[in-house]
């Protein structure tokens, strides 16, 4: 999967690919799809939600640029697999998901996986948590109408934010930079995620 669908893709910072190739994909998806967990697509994971390509995964994560000491905002757990990814790179993974069954599933897979630095709360991700706040980085693993300024508002100077942006179809991939003037921004490319549901994104 790594070397086919990731680092010839053009990823190659190594503690990304040293995650993906730690991390065992088909822990989060149903046994029913084992057989699929390394395909280089997307797969269900119930509730209408979908666990992203591996190559989105990696290509996200790097984007990111993730340190060791760094913590990290998730918008959208999911399956997961997103945040043992960064939780095998980063000193702490802060996650948020508002479907209740996959918050439920995905802390008792943290537990029995042994991921202790990743922290889970049930809510709106599109507040995200500012008790926690200000982060290194933020990850938004659903599609966006627009970027959330309150998100903006919770990364510290010199913080990353890792963001699908576009209607319900298909989105840009788009990172922001943050600095002491402002925001940067700027396109990785196209990408399809389910939607950003939540008071600073889609409505349901």
């Amino acid at each position: 999967m790594v070397s086919k669908q990731i680092e010839a893709r053009g990823v190659s910072d190594p503690k990304v690919l040293a995650a993906m190739r730690k991390v065992p994909r088909h822990f989060f998806v149903s046994e029913a799809l084992w057989d699929q967990a390394y395909g280089d697509y997307p797969l269900p994971i119930g509730e209408q939600q979908t666990i992203s390509q591996p190559y989105i995964v990696a290509e996200m994560t790097q984007a990111l640029q993730p340190g060791e000491e760094d913590r990290v905002l998730e918008i959208g757990t999911g399956s997961g697999y997103q945040a043992a990814i960064l939780a095998e790179i980063v000193f702490r993974v802060y996650t948020i998901e508002r479907i209740y069954p996959l918050y439920v599933k995905t802390r008792k897979l943290f537990d029995k996986l042994h991921y202790h630095n990743i922290v889970t709360k049930y809510s709106d991700g599109t507040t995200g948590w500012a008790d926690e706040s200000p982060f290194d980085a933020i990850i938004v693993t659903a599609g966006a109408p627009e970027i959330p300024k309150l998100l903006v508002s919770q990364l510290s100077v010199g913080g990353r934010m890792v963001i699908p942006v576009g209607n319900h179809y298909s989105q840009d991939l788009i990172k922001v930079y943050k600095d002491e003037r402002g925001i940067h921004k700027n396109s990785l490319g196209g990408c399809r995620f389910v939607k950003l549901v939540g008071e600073h994104g889609w409505r349901e």
